[in-house]
């Protein structure tokens, strides 16, 4: 491992979420009887509950105050993220091993605290984090360069220094343009984007536990 920090995206990279982070947003617009516009999951994964709820409303014409829609969010995907959801396959044994070898390992991801923090600290590794970061915490989205320098700023490291880990290959692109090297990660739910992801990523793994030696 010749990276200093790795900053990890959370659901759908560590833990297995993204069904239930879809079905979060998607049932607002079923209950609302919004059309689903193709390619909506991979639009809306980096824009957080705020940035969801505002395009839901300002592009998409749902008929919810945003007030409306976090509750709705919340009522849903509040128990999953505190008593359910679980790592993909590997990662812990990654997580100790990079923490073993002295890198920084942090999480900077969409999902806001409220759901984020129960549910690392219910898989026992909230404080293997130097820094446990939602895109709440930069008032930016993960569709900007800006946050990744930002991130990198706040380690006191360069933006090459860092690696970022995402299954969205959307984030992926946006994070390779601010300069950070990054690892395409695997999940069902970017399998109509693999090549795109392969095409934006540094490295593409499809699992934690097949690292390939560079990234060990």
């Amino acid at each position: 491992m010749n990276y200093k920090a790795c900053i990890f995206d959370f659901d759908g990279t560590l833990v297995n979420s993204m069904p239930y982070w879809a079905e979060k947003m998607l049932r607002i617009l079923r209950k609302t009887n919004t059309p689903i516009p193709d390619g909506l999951v991979k639009h809306i994964a980096t824009l957080g509950d705020a940035g969801t709820a505002k395009y839901f409303r300002d592009e998409l014409g749902v008929p919810m105050t945003i007030e409306d829609m976090y509750a709705m969010m919340d009522a849903y995907a509040l128990p999953k993220y505190r008593d359910e959801i679980i790592f993909k396959e590997g990662v812990r044994a990654y997580l100790d091993h990079l923490c073993s070898k002295g890198v920084t390992i942090c999480v900077l991801t969409a999902s806001p605290h409220k759901m984020l923090d129960p549910c690392l600290t219910r898989l026992g590794v909230f404080d293997w984090f130097s820094h446990v970061w939602t895109t709440e915490d930069f008032g930016m989205t993960k569709a900007e360069p800006a946050i990744y320098q930002e991130a990198a700023r706040r380690l006191g490291l360069d933006v090459s220094d860092c690696l970022f880990f995402d299954d969205n290959s959307g984030a992926v692109k946006t994070a390779s343009v601010a300069g950070m090297p990054t690892v395409g990660v695997f999940d069902l739910t970017g399998e109509d984007y693999l090549d795109a992801m392969k095409a934006a990523a540094t490295y593409y793994v499809d699992s934690f536990a097949h690292m390939p030696e560079e990234l060990l």
